[in-house]
Parts: C-alpha cells; sequence; structure tokens
C-alpha cells in the first residue's frame, strides 16, 4: 500500500547522532508513512548503527550511495525513492516531533492549495541542549502565497523554511522542478523550495515541530562567507527569473541582510565552540 508520506533520511558522518534520528522519524504519532534512508559512504560507522534498525516495519534501507556528488546525490537519491504524496527529508542529525508529520499533514489536507508546510525549530549543540528556540518563519504566518514567503525568504537574507527537516512538499512538484536545487549549493534547500513555492499556496505553522543541530561537522560552518555569496547570487536568480516580485529595496535589504548574517554566524560559532563536538566531527570525503 502507498504511503501518504515519506520520510527521507539522507544519512553522512552521522554516527553520534542518526540512531537519535531515527528513533524520532519512527516513533511519530501519524501512522500512514514510511522512512526511506541511503548512508552516503561514510566512514564513520554510520552504516552500522543503521544496521540495528534493520527489519523495521516502517523503514526501507538503502544501498549505500557512492561517494561523490555531494549533498545533492543523496538527498536526490532518497527523494526518487519516496512513494509518499508528500516528502520529508531529515537530515541524520537532526531530529522532529512526534506529531509533526500528523500536523503537516493536517495542514495540507485543511489548504488543498498549499503545495509546502514549513515549521519553526529549535537549534540545540551538539549534546542536544537546547539553546535557541522557535526559531524561523520571519514574516509569515498561516496560509500564505508561496510567492510572498520567497519574497520574506529573500528579504530576511536567510533560509525562514528553516533545515529540511522543518519542512514537508509535495513530491510530485520536486519531480517536476528537477530534483534538489544545487546551482547554489548551500542553498541547496531554499532554492529547492522556492521553487516549489511558485506552484502554490504555503502554510507557515509557527512553533517548533523541529530540532536543528549546530555541529562541527556541518560544511556550513566552515564556509560562511561563501554561503552569503551565494544567497546573493540566489537573490539575483530570483528576481531576474520572476520579474515584479522583488524591488530595488528588497534586494538592497536581503543582501546586506545575507552578508551581515555570516559575520554572526561566525560569531555564534566562535561561543559555541566547545559545544559544538569538535572531537567527533569527520572531514568530508564526498
Amino acid at each position: 500500500m502507498t504511503p501518504k508520506v515519506s520520510i527521507v533520511i539522507p544519512a553522512y558522518n552521522n554516527v553520534q547522532y542518526i540512531a537519535e534520528t531515527l528513533d524520532s522519524v519512527l516513533n511519530q504519532s501519524y501512522d500512514d508513512y514510511e522512512v526511506v534512508i541511503a548512508d552516503h559512504s561514510s566512514v564513520d560507522g554510520t552504516m552500522e548503527v543503521i544496521d540495528r534498525y534493520r527489519g523495521h516495519p516502517k523503514l526501507r534501507i538503502l544501498t549505500p550511495t557512492l561517494a561523490g556528488g555531494g549533498a545533492q546525490a543523496n538527498w536526490n537519491r532518497v527523494s526518487s525513492e519516496a512513494r509518499g504524496t508528500y516528502v520529508k527529508l531529515v537530515c541524520g542529525d537532526d531530529l522532529i516531533a512526534p506529531t509533526a508529520v500528523a500536523e503537516q499533514v493536517a495542514a495540507f489536507e485543511a489548504h488543498r492549495s498549499a503545495v509546502l508546510v514549513a515549521s519553526q525549530r529549535d537549534l540545540v549543540d551538539s549534546s542536544g541542549v537546547v539553546f535557541v528556540k522557535n526559531r524561523g518563519l520571519q514574516g509569515i504566518s498561516g496560509l500564505v502565497t508561496g510567492a510572498k514567503a520567497v519574497r520574506a525568504t529573500v528579504v530576511a537574507g536567510s533560509n525562514i523554511f528553516g533545515e529540511p527537516a522543518c519542512v514537508m512538499y509535495r513530491k510530485d512538484l520536486l519531480q517536476a522542478e528537477g530534483g534538489w536545487d544545487n546551482t547554489h549549493p548551500f542553498l541547496i534547500d531554499e532554492a529547492t523550495y522556492a521553487r516549489i513555492c511558485f506552484h502554490g499556496d504555503v502554510v507557515a505553522i509557527r512553533r517548533s515541530l523541529a530540532t536543528f543541530r549546530i555541529s562541527a561537522s556541518q560544511w556550513s560552518v566552515r564556509l560562511a562567507k561563501q554561503q552569503s555569496d551565494q544567497a546573493i547570487a540566489f537573490h539575483a536568480e530570483i528576481a531576474r527569473n520572476h520579474p515584479g516580485l522583488l524591488s530595488h529595496f528588497d534586494l538592497l535589504v536581503g543582501n546586506a541582510k545575507a552578508v551581515a548574517m555570516s559575520y554572526a554566524r561566525r560569531l555564534a560559532y566562535i561561543r559555541l565552540r566547545k559545544r559544538m563536538g569538535h572531537e567527533h566531527a569527520v572531514e568530508s570525503t564526498v
């Protein structure tokens, strides 16, 4: 029987956290869903932990994804294996609340025009201690047009939709857009969500249904300046492809905030350095 929802997990060097992630997605209050996971040729024992869950009735474990291709390769692989109408990608060190799937499906069912549902999230350190609560969705609440949501993320200068664990979207639209958009690799999630948003409306759930872990192994931690440069290029692309959506002032504000965020992010990581689990970090091999 085809499930309503597919939760897909592109695991990569997540040995310290992958069990907690799997526990969170396999213990949902909503029942009509599957979980698909593929390890991206990790070198830290992630696959061995995943194997402990083999045989779970909701879980499909794919053969390891070959090394190479960056995040996009494994994100596209697990997403292409999804059988559900709706898809939720959860990275291998993040968590979702027990009611996350139920609440997001309910939002889709209440708003038939919706193409994407996003929630706020809590930020935690490598030990799981919360240091920011209810982050995200600046400028939007409830049902809004996809165009308004995209404008809001540009003006904010950062990804208001949050990391993938915050978001559920229609699978057919991800497919129609050619999968995950890697034009600006640091914005692979935000750019892809923007493309989906232009197909309809967005529901913003202004409470935390996900947990995003700040850890030393994240690629965005080490390359914050490149992330801001790519954000500015992404803003220009939106303006070019959707004339009239963004004013010149919108772009000035969004670009300035993107640069400011890169500096703020550096300062935050310096302050949190002792809480980021550097002893467990594994350099990228893909």
